[in-house]
């Protein structure tokens, strides 16, 4: 008898991959199923979905963490950066999705499979993380997609499982939510016009907290490594963080953006902690770095951003990137005050030894002490020199 041929498929729980386990199985291969956590689940639901995943007849079931990979290897760099892509959303899934599928990889070849699979649909970006990765480094396995291939709506997915004795919750179904360390996306059909936007109940965390409150941020060369005084790791930092500002409902919106595919979409998110490190270590830069520092900052930062969003992590442009970002943060360190209130936050202000922001030069609109007014002078004469020029030449007045 023929050995059956071993498939991984990356697991969530969720709709696609639930119709994948069933799918697959019916097609006589044998699944194993492996969940990636990036710091978005609780053990309590990490065992509920290994269950789940063992319930619908995977042979095995695996969990995946690659929380402090994820941190250490990508979400500083987002900081670094202050990568908010179209100047909105943190990357939350282009990220994760990137460092899920090379944990997915990376076990494929562990366990020998056959094939990969992922529940990615054709009309978004995950498709092309997932093929992109599992293309450099496991370039001689299969890749299944059946949603894709099959072009399947919900509903059909649903019917499939009904079919085949699966019953649940499937009101559940009506949003498509991926959360992870670095925030929560969440889809569905509000997402999917141009005019509506999501309802409050369909972000996960709901307004809780009602008095605003004054936090502090700790940055050490550019890393988040305390709270409120307390020191810890830079990855219990942000789920710290995120406890604080999430139940003042802080961090949601709707990103519209251009697909790797080439369409537009939209996706909401819940993204407190990440809006709010990235605003309070934008901050701080300002105060400690040169202009021409922020300035190559940026450029370098859009284009990183724009590349991990689509899939080109293993790009190795992507690592000299890093080594720009990382050697601009070594004066990058002081403390931010974050005011939190419902529905919003702001930077208070900034302490940092490194501060550039010092009365001894100057008090910017009212003192100069590190130059006299006729080193202005000069000076604004001979950077006007060649506009004076022109203007003379071209007879403009």
């Amino acid at each position: 008898m023929a050995t059956k041929q071993k498939v991984v498929l990356a697991f969530s729980g969720g709709l696609d991959t639930s119709y994948c386990v069933k799918y697959l199985s019916a097609q006589g291969l044998e699944v194993y199923s492996a969940i990636v956590n990036t710091g978005g689940f609780s053990s309590d639901e990490l065992k509920e979905i290994e269950q789940k995943a063992l319930r619908l007849g995977v042979v095995k079931h695996v969990t995946l963490d690659e929380t402090d990979a994820y941190y250490t290897q990508c979400i500083r760099y987002l900081v670094f950066g202050n990568v908010l892509k179209n100047n909105v959303y943190p990357l939350s899934v282009s990220a994760e999705r990137v460092f899920q599928s090379l944990a997915i990889a990376r076990y494929a070849k562990e366990v020998g499979a056959d094939a990969v699979a992922h529940g990615s649909t054709g009309a978004g970006n995950d498709q092309v993380r997932f093929d992109a990765a599992f293309n450099v480094l496991i370039p001689g396995v299969e890749i299944l997609t059946p949603i894709r291939d099959l072009k399947l709506s919900r509903d059909e997915e649903i019917t499939f499982l009904k079919q085949h004795g699966v019953e649940q919750d499937w009101s559940k179904a009506q949003y498509s939510i991926n959360k992870g360390l670095w925030g929560t996306t969440v889809g569905g059909k509000e997402t999917l016009t141009s005019d509506q936007y999501l309802p409050e109940s369909a972000f996960p965390t709901q307004l809780s907290k009602h008095e605003p409150e004054e936090i502090t941020l700790h940055f050490t060369k550019g890393e988040l490594t305390g709270l409120n005084g307390q020191t810890m790791p830079p990855v219990l930092a942000i789920q710290r963080l995120a406890e604080l500002a999430q139940p003042f409902a802080i961090g949601r919106d709707i990103h519209i953006g251009d697909t790797i595919i080439g369409i537009k979409g939209r996706v909401g998110f819940e993204a407190a902690a990440p809006l709010i490190i990235i605003k309070a270590h934008h901050t701080l830069e300002k105060h400690t770095l040169t202009k021409a520092q922020l300035t190559l900052k940026e450029l370098c930062a859009a284009q990183y951003g724009t590349m991990l969003h689509e899939g080109q992590f293993l790009e190795p442009a992507m690592r000299n990137i890093e080594t720009l970002l990382s050697d601009t943060q070594a004066s990058v360190t002081g403390v931010a005050k974050v005011y939190l209130a419902p529905y919003r936050f702001h930077i208070v202000g900034i302490q940092s030894p490194h501060d550039l922001m010092q009365a001894k030069f100057g008090k910017y609109g009212e003192m100069n002490n590190a130059w006299t007014g006729n080193d202005v002078r000069g000076f604004a004469k001979i950077v006007s020199n060649q506009a004076m020029m022109y203007n003379s030449v071209n007879n403009q007045p």
